[in-house]
């Protein structure tokens, strides 16, 4: 099973930037479909993208969809996800997870291994 550890969170005014990562270790990366998800307080976790082995397809949730880029580098391990003009909303714990099958799914329940998470706050 991979193991998966977020970076890059913390605190951003509205309409920043920031680039959250999550490098892979402990298994083959190899044939794996990546998600980011984010959870806020007194919510459910939430799905926001997911992105192919190959990189050649990606799914957002609509909210995201415009402001958010997911991207991967498989030689480095790495996932990635690049949110631009940052809402307070946007404000919630994310994760990133696994899926050891190919196809793009949006349900927490269908991913595999999990991340501890990063703290993203975005003030007004």
């Amino acid at each position: 099973q991979v193991q998966l550890v977020e970076s890059g969170g913390g605190l951003v005014q509205a309409g920043g930037s920031l680039r959250l990562s999550c490098a892979a270790s402990g298994s083959s990366f190899s044939g794996y479909a990546m998600g980011w998800f984010r959870q806020a307080p007194g919510k459910e976790r939430e799905f926001v993208a997911t992105i192919s082995w190959t990189a050649g397809s990606t799914r957002y949730t609509n909210s995201v969809k415009g402001r958010f880029t997911i991207s991967r580098d498989n030689a480095k391990n790495t996932v990635y996800l690049q949110m631009n003009s940052l809402k307070p909303e946007d404000t919630a714990v994310y994760y990133c997870a696994a899926r050891t099958l190919p196809v793009l799914t949006a349900g927490p329940e269908t991913y595999d291994s999990w991340g501890p998470g990063t703290q993203v706050t975005v003030s007004s």
